[in-house]
């Protein structure tokens, strides 16, 4: 599906302080047009922004996962990040603390949903939560999700 990782560690920020999910969204975003994987910063904004008026991307356990397809992105990503002090994002029982920033291809239905799929199987588990808060270093958090998420 895809043939480069989905995280790099570049697409990391432990500690990301935000203020609200239009901030912890465009700090993200950031961080995947720095590193090529999305072309236009603001359409890229744009298009997620709009998903975020269907539904709420914030899910119980504290967990964000705003999410798009868009013309802006060269290839399927996910900028991860981790705040402490929590960003709503519309879950029920609070704030995010790990927030998912899924960036998909137009055109690649396919992979958006199997990334969103697998992410969505693996947040049940408390442990593999814990291991990504508990992680290190920038390196460390993206290759748990690139092993563990990663579509086969």
């Amino acid at each position: 599906m895809t043939t480069t990782p989905l995280v790099l560690p570049e697409l990391v920020i432990r500690g990301l302080s935000a203020t609200d999910k239009v901030d912890a969204t465009h700090q993200l975003a950031e961080r995947l047009y720095a590193a090529g994987r999305v072309t236009d910063l603001d359409g890229f904004l744009a298009d997620v922004a709009a998903r975020e008026t269907q539904m709420s991307t914030g899910l119980p356990g504290g967990i964000g996962i705003p999410h798009c397809r868009s013309a802006f992105v060269t290839e399927p990503s996910v900028a991860v990040g981790l705040a402490p002090a929590g960003v709503d994002f519309g879950a029920p029982d609070g704030p995010a603390t790990l927030i998912f920033l899924i960036a998909a291809p137009d055109g690649e239905d396919q992979a958006h949903l199997a990334i969103l799929a697998s992410l969505a199987r693996k947040l049940i588990h408390t442990e593999f939560r814990e291991s990504l808060i508990s992680a290190d270093s920038d390196s460390l958090v993206s290759t748990i999700i690139n092993t563990e998420v990663a579509p086969k």
